[in-house]
């Protein structure tokens, strides 16, 4: 058993989603949201570094030692799966590490509307799922993944960087490739995919134009690909898309994702104030041919109108999501002001509102 083994029983105990260690300071976990020291001796950087290069393989340390900063994954049978990121700060070394559940839950285990468990009922197309860091991205793609897994007869697979949530085959053949260990790249793995007779292809982040590109491709195709970006809503993830690419290129790309793009899939993390633990707000457009058009025409400012229009079709919001919650009193009312899109609707919710500088 590995030394840091015990840090990552003390995380699943305490449900901390993340554990930070950093030379000069105590390890930490993020509980609910909130950082909250160990009681545990202050580390150094020579301690460790011997503590974390126990786990991370062989290969990952030497590109560590040339670049100053790695993913990783590491699996402690019968508990956890974990991400980790190693980097070099001041004070010396420093990681961080995101428990991954070994159960994946349902979608109706998470609370998502029906409309997100349906997308893994469509035949091709892209499906975008956004947020900020660490707002539950990985686990309602696992969710969605899941639900494909278990109703289709198809191959799927995983482009990663690390592997995250491991789905054993069911009704589908599963196949997870990792970044850096199975593949050079998530572009090279996205080349290599269409010659490898998947039905849907999983791309955990969307980093830079080539992938985009070859996701969209694939898409176009006759595939389903899934895909992540750290964008805040719908309308910001389509300019995004389409802003990554040059120029003199965007009116054709506005053209085919138009076309390629099913769904997306946009949300934010709150701290429940009822129970312990957390929900999510969820802000989710489907592609009718109106979104279609709003698109190709550079259009996309109205894609908040043509949502709130489209509840028919299971879209909504981030500011509908967040008063649901609200609503529900599941959520504090400064946490739902300060996620909004439109803050003049949640002012009547504060004791004490704000002088919102971002408003001059």
């Amino acid at each position: 058993m590995a030394q840091i083994d015990a840090f990552f029983k003390l995380m699943n105990e305490q449900g901390a989603s993340d554990l930070h260690m950093v030379s000069g300071q105590q390890p930490i976990l993020r509980i609910r949201g909130d950082m909250e020291r160990v009681k545990y001796k202050t580390f150094t950087n020579d301690d460790l570094k011997a503590m974390l290069y126990e786990i991370v393989p062989e290969n990952k340390v030497k590109e560590f030692e040339e670049t100053g900063d790695i993913d990783f994954g590491y699996e402690i049978a019968g508990l956890a799966r974990y991400r980790g990121n190693l980097f070099m700060q001041k004070y010396g070394i420093g990681a961080v590490f995101r428990e991954i559940p070994s159960t994946i839950l349902t979608c109706e285990q998470l609370g998502l509307p029906k409309v997100v468990s349906k997308l893994a009922s469509l035949p091709k197309g892209m499906v975008l799922v956004t947020g900020p860091t660490g707002s539950g991205k990985s686990t309602t793609l696992a969710a969605i993944v899941d639900e494909v897994n278990r109703t289709r007869k198809d191959h799927i697979l995983t482009i990663e960087d690390p592997v995250e949530f491991v789905h054993k085959s069911q009704n589908c053949i599963v196949n997870h490739r990792e970044v850096g260990t199975h593949t050079k790249s998530f572009a090279a793995a996205l080349r290599g995919a269409l010659r490898e007779d998947p039905d849907i292809i999983l791309v955990g982040e969307m980093r830079d134009l080539e992938t985009i590109a070859l996701a969209m491709e694939a898409a176009m195709t006759g595939h389903l690909v899934f895909g992540t970006l750290h964008t805040l809503n719908a309308m910001k993830t389509v300019d995004r898309v389409i802003e990554i690419f040059p120029a003199n290129q965007q009116a054709q790309v506005r053209s085919t994702l138009a076309d390629a793009l099913k769904a997306v899939v946009s949300q934010t993390l709150f701290k429940r104030v009822d129970v312990k633990g957390r929900c999510a707000a969820l802000e989710i457009l489907i592609c009718t041919p109106a979104v279609r058009n709003l698109i190709r025409e550079g259009k996309t400012y109205q894609i908040a109108s043509a949502m709130q229009t489209g509840r028919k079709y299971g879209m909504q919001t981030l500011d509908d999501a967040i008063i649901e919650l609200l609503n529900k009193k599941w959520i504090a009312p400064e946490a739902a002001y300060s996620n909004c899109i439109d803050k003049t609707k949640f002012v009547q919710f504060l004791k004490n509102p704000p002088t919102d500088f971002t408003e001059i």
